[in-house]
């Protein structure tokens, strides 16, 4: 054997296991699209009795209003995920926040809640991306639009504390945004929600 061949069959093998630990760190991901039940509470009865709390029926896909629960990767790190509103297309909140030409801003609102055991520290928009029904995905970028405040750069929170803000993407005009995704650990993590917005 010469030494091309060998360097060959060596560049082979650490190809083959690269893919293998590829496949393996990635072989759990699973997207999500269902969401949480939702509690309602009917007006009181007479007599002052307490009503009982009715589930009311879950849609099978999770759109916006609805809550995701997802995990991340450490134990005890829990989110219940809300995408609460979009707005497309999205102003700009000053003069100087514009698109780029033949573009939008499409501002999706989340909610985020600790429902975990574990402190929640990450930048929730490098989680965060939008497709349109091309299937073209798109990641968040910065900028502060008219709608609200945007969500921290950075989110820390404890069991039981909450965020809200707005993530702005930047898509093209011609573009028909279809569902939202988003993942714990910078995305990195084995789930990720995906809420359709068309």
């Amino acid at each position: 054997m010469n030494h091309n061949t060998r360097v060959r069959l060596s560049a082979a093998t650490f190809i083959a296991v690269c893919a293998l630990s590829l496949t393996a760190c990635n072989g759990g991901t699973t997207v999500t699209d269902k969401p949480k039940a939702k509690a309602s509470t009917p007006a009181a009865k007479a007599g002052g009795q307490k009503p009982a709390v009715k589930k009311s029926a879950t849609p099978d896909v999770a759109q916006v209003g609805d809550t995701i629960a997802l995990k991340g990767m450490d134990d005890g790190s829990k989110l219940d995920v809300t995408v609460v509103k979009v707005v497309d297309p999205a102003k700009g909140a000053d003069e100087f926040t514009t698109p780029a030409s033949g573009k939008r801003f499409v501002g999706v609102q989340f909610r985020l809640v600790n429902t975990g055991s574990a402190a929640y520290s990450d930048s929730p928009s490098n989680g965060a991306q939008l497709a349109d029904k091309d299937g073209q995905q798109f990641a968040a970028t910065f900028g502060d639009i008219s709608a609200g405040p945007s969500m921290a750069a950075e989110v820390k929170l404890k069991p039981g504390a909450k965020a809200l803000g707005w993530i702005v993407f930047e898509v093209p005009k011609a573009s028909k945004v279809s569902v939202v995704q988003f993942g714990m650990d910078s995305g990195f993590a084995d789930q990720t929600g995906e809420w359709k917005l068309s």
